[in-house]
């Protein structure tokens, strides 16, 4: 069996995906788990250092940082298909990579200026930034996945991989 790894650049529906190579988004998770770590770090020296809100405390770093990315798995003989709710990004805004058991969504989105006469007093607005990693149960062909951007809903169809024998 040989391993693939590839970064998805299909078009469909005029959807197009900002093209990056499929290392330097699994760097960019690295990097955002660090920036994850210590903000969590500085929730919990924020309460004393006291002991026992570690999990509260990576969550709330997590959703400051990061848009969540819910999303929903389907499996048929031959594909995966993953639906991702990713609101208010466009395509330009997307990048995804495909290793053969691993699926990564990655995006940042410009963020709304301020009018010139008129400033932020309140936003409920979450961050502007999404990254979601998923493993796949098996072998897919990197080669052959094909996205979809509409009404804020990411699908990617992941073709299985063949087995050889």
């Amino acid at each position: 069996m040989t391993t693939q790894s590839a970064t998805v650049m299909q078009r469909t529906k005029g959807t197009e995906f900002v093209k990056q190579g499929s290392e330097e988004i699994f760097k960019q998770f690295s990097q955002i788990n660090d920036a994850i770590a210590r903000r969590a770090f500085e929730l919990f020296e924020s309460h004393g250092g006291m002991p026992g809100h570690e999990s509260e405390d990576w969550s709330r770093a997590e959703s400051e940082l990061l848009h969540p990315v819910p999303l929903n798995v389907f499996e048929s003989d031959s594909e995966y298909s993953v639906r991702a709710e990713v609101p208010g990004f466009g395509s330009e805004d997307i990048e995804i990579s495909v290793k053969t058991r691993c699926l990564a969504i990655s995006g940042k989105r410009e963020t709304m200026e301020e009018e010139k006469n008129w400033k932020m007093i309140r936003t409920e607005w979450g961050a502007d930034r999404i990254f979601r990693t998923l493993d796949l149960p098996s072998d897919v062909d990197a080669s052959k996945v094909n996205t979809a951007l509409k009404d804020g809903i990411l699908t990617v169809d992941l073709p299985k991989a063949r087995i050889r024998e």
